[in-house]
């Protein structure tokens, strides 16, 4: 039976992704700054201080890591703390779970990821993306959702509230080509990243269209 691993298990959809792993009756490891108050059966929380994960300690074993961790630059209040979240974080829980015995990663990204991006946030989200894909994990699935809506998580400011409800309104527009552009629902979102335990070898890129199907 797989041993999951997911970093940035208490937010808007990493918690989804707990929830639905351990409704499957698997056991997954839940990585944590503090302790979960409403942790799901079957699964295990696991306190760590990603500061220090950068220089010493290391992951259980495990077959395969979700990585939800991501910040906004209101909250992180400078890009290097921004960047510290968005990339740094992430890419150790990568390298480190890939020494425990992961096999198979999967990642939440951002339409428009690219490292040679102008814009920062996407820009960073296209290093990570790069970083990911040199460390040799056998399967590697990105998922690239734009704007997500839904409950839970960490919370919201209230322009983020107001934006979740116009965003129903903006999607009427992105029709053709701008589709991937469209808001997606976390728990669709969630349902779709959980299913890539049986994902196979290989890199695998997920849009819009991709979550809701």
């Amino acid at each position: 039976m797989p041993t999951p691993i997911i970093a940035g298990s208490t937010g808007l959809v990493g918690s989804k992704i707990l929830s639905c792993l351990s409704d499957q009756n698997l056991n997954p490891i839940a990585l944590a700054r503090n302790t979960i108050k409403l942790l799901p059966a079957n699964a295990h929380e696991l306190i760590v201080d990603y500061d220090s994960l950068l220089t010493e300690g290391s992951l259980p074993k495990c077959d395969h890591v979700f990585i939800c961790l991501g910040t906004t630059i209101k909250i992180a209040k400078s890009k290097e703390n921004f960047k510290k979240v968005d990339l740094d974080y992430p890419l150790v829980i990568a390298k480190k779970a890939l020494d425990s015995g992961a096999k198979k990663l999967t990642l939440i990204s951002s339409v428009g990821a690219d490292s040679q991006s102008k814009n920062f946030y996407l820009r960073t989200k296209g290093e990570l993306e790069d970083a990911i894909l040199e460390l040799g994990y056998e399967s590697v699935n990105i998922f690239r959702p734009s704007f997500l809506i839904g409950r839970g998580g960490r919370h919201r400011a209230v322009s983020e509230k107001i934006f979740m409800r116009a965003a129903k309104v903006f999607d009427i527009f992105c029709i053709g080509s701008a589709r991937k552009y469209r808001s997606i629902d976390a728990q669709k979102l969630a349902d779709k990243m959980a299913s890539t335990l049986d994902s196979i070898p290989g890199v695998h890129y997920y849009y819009f269209d991709d979550f809701i199907n």
